[in-house]
């Protein structure tokens, strides 16, 4: 397994990357046999250290966690227990798709865009109603079943996640509804 642990304007000792080795470690070998890489961020918000980790695991699905404290370590640690639960709690359903699937999920490549907001849009008039694109970028789209697609969606902590449908071979989206159901668009 790879870990790439990096620190944003934080030294990271080798102290503190041999303790995220080892206790990245032991939650990955409970509950996920094939991890692939994890990366782990360390930054600083204020007086607060973040710690962001995110794990691939080797079907394609992919953890997430995210904590804050005022000590690095406890950073870390708090990072590592919602990583714990996350997994834990999909352990089952992770191992059911690991016999179901023999091959790591298909991913393919799409276009990304950042759009400019309109800030100033009751004080003049908008020139075109083309939007100002300020980034553009390459994201990636996994070939996943309803199913897996919720449960990345949960273990990735995102609101929505967008994915190509591998039973209908047609391109999905799954979103976190206001009253806390899931939604699916199925076009």
């Amino acid at each position: 397994m790879r870990y790439q642990i990096t620190g944003m304007h934080i030294d990271i000792g080798d102290a503190l990357q041999t303790h995220v080795k080892d206790e990245l470690g032991t939650v990955l070998q409970k509950y996920s046999q094939r991890p692939t890489d994890a990366n782990v961020i360390f930054s600083k918000s204020g007086h607060e250290f973040v710690c962001e980790t995110t794990v691939h695991l080797s079907t394609g699905l992919t953890a997430a966690a995210k904590a804050h404290a005022t000590e690095i370590y406890a950073a870390f640690d708090d990072c590592g227990e919602k990583l714990d639960k996350q997994l834990r709690r999909y352990k089952r359903r992770l191992k059911d798709h690991h016999k179901d699937r023999t091959e790591p999920v298909e991913i393919f490549g799409a276009s990304s865009y950042i759009l400019a907001s309109d800030t100033d849009s009751e004080a003049q008039e908008p020139e075109s109603l083309q939007p100002i694109i300020v980034a553009e970028m390459e994201t990636k789209i996994p070939s996943l079943t309803v199913g897996e697609a919720v449960m990345q969606m949960e273990l990735a902590g995102a609101p929505v996640l967008v994915f190509r449908n591998e039973k209908k071979d047609g391109v999905n989206v799954v979103y976190r509804r206001e009253d806390g159901n899931i939604g699916w668009i199925d076009p």
